[in-house]
């Protein structure tokens, strides 16, 4: 049996409580938003904290709300379930409303939450397991070693995000809320990112994610989010393929983005995918040479690594099937796209 290592429980009422919790504990101290992905991470001993500070009582940081500008608000501590149940999500945001549907299983998005989801700690087939597993292999980057066991003398970690939700953000352009030690500051959800996937955010020590800012879209805008992944539910990611088409008179399409996941450290946009996209027409299939050819330049770009379980070669193979049926149920206004 695994079990919790011992801790000290914080359960502040306010983000000015928790923040100074947080910032008086240092390095010894993690945030628990739904406990989804912390508490079996605890377990494995990937993370050994002294003080967990849970953010469930603090006031405030659940719920979705239309801004007078028309954005939309959703508080960090929002349920999984209740983003991807919101009709306000559905039709404002499609592409976030089907990625937090297809997380996990009903049970786990009942109790994680969006913000959690959005800071879920970068994965690799060689990290999480438990300490036991670990210690026989021989430790990580990530954690406690010196060498890369998916890139052969590697310097860098090359864990992969694995959270659904972010890319389907970065295609809305999102703007992440933060409170920390120094005040609140807003960041683009873009430039949240790094490269390294020992810890593949910008989230500062002391600091909470206490909101995500969605503005409003043009009109015409729809999207799609598509998973791949060995089961139809429970299983994380082996590749996320978020969408955007913004469709202007005539069935054109004004903009697009699409923006993939677990491919790397952090999300990644399909750089060609705007040009390629802008000005085609959606009409009597008008846009298939088109999506081909966007499916076609997202395999050139991506190269998935064995970080994660699953095939990398296949994973790659996957990208062209993913985008490209992505691309066409964003454009039917269809639902999630689900392995094949």
């Amino acid at each position: 049996m695994l079990r919790l290592p011992r801790f000290r429980l914080h359960r502040p009422g306010t983000v000015a409580e928790a923040v100074t919790l947080l910032a008086e504990a240092g390095d010894r101290a993690v945030v628990l938003a739904g406990g989804t992905d912390l508490l079996p991470n605890m377990k494995h001993e990937l993370v050994t904290p002294e003080v967990v500070v849970a953010l469930a009582d603090v006031a405030g940081l659940t719920g979705i709300t239309r801004e007078p500008d028309g954005s939309l608000a959703i508080g960090a501590m929002t349920p999984l379930a209740a983003v991807a149940a919101s009709a306000e999500v559905r039709q404002s945001a499609p592409a976030l409303a089907q990625a937090a549907s297809v997380v996990a299983g009903p049970q786990l998005r009942r109790m994680g939450t969006i913000g959690g989801n959005v800071l879920l700690d970068t994965r690799c087939q060689w990290f999480n397991q438990t300490y036991f597993w670990r210690s026989a292999v021989g430790f990580c980057l990530k954690k406690d070693g010196t060498v890369c066991h998916v890139v052969k003398g590697g310097s860098n970690c090359v864990a992969a995000a694995s959270n659904d939700t972010a890319p389907a953000l970065m295609t809305l352009d999102a703007v992440l809320n933060i409170a920390g030690p120094g005040g609140t500051r807003r960041t683009q959800i873009d430039a949240f990112w790094t490269a390294d996937g020992r810890r593949n955010h910008r989230l500062a020590p002391g600091e909470i994610l206490t909101g995500i800012r969605i503005p409003p879209q043009r009109p015409g805008h729809r999207g799609a989010y598509g998973k791949l992944r060995d089961r139809g539910a429970i299983d994380y990611p082996l590749l996320g393929v978020a969408v955007r088409l913004d469709v202007g008179p005539s069935a054109t399409v004004v903009a697009a983005d699409v923006v993939v996941t677990v491919l790397a450290a952090a999300p990644r946009r399909i750089t060609a995918a705007g040009d390629l996209l802008a000005g085609g027409g959606l009409q009597n299939g008008g846009c298939a040479a088109r999506f081909a050819d966007v499916a076609e330049a997202a395999f050139r770009q991506c190269h998935p690594l064995d970080n994660v379980p699953g095939d990398a070669g296949y994973r790659r193979e996957m990208v062209r099937v993913y985008v490209r049926r992505t691309l066409e149920a964003a454009a039917a206004g269809a639902g999630p796209v689900h392995h094949v």
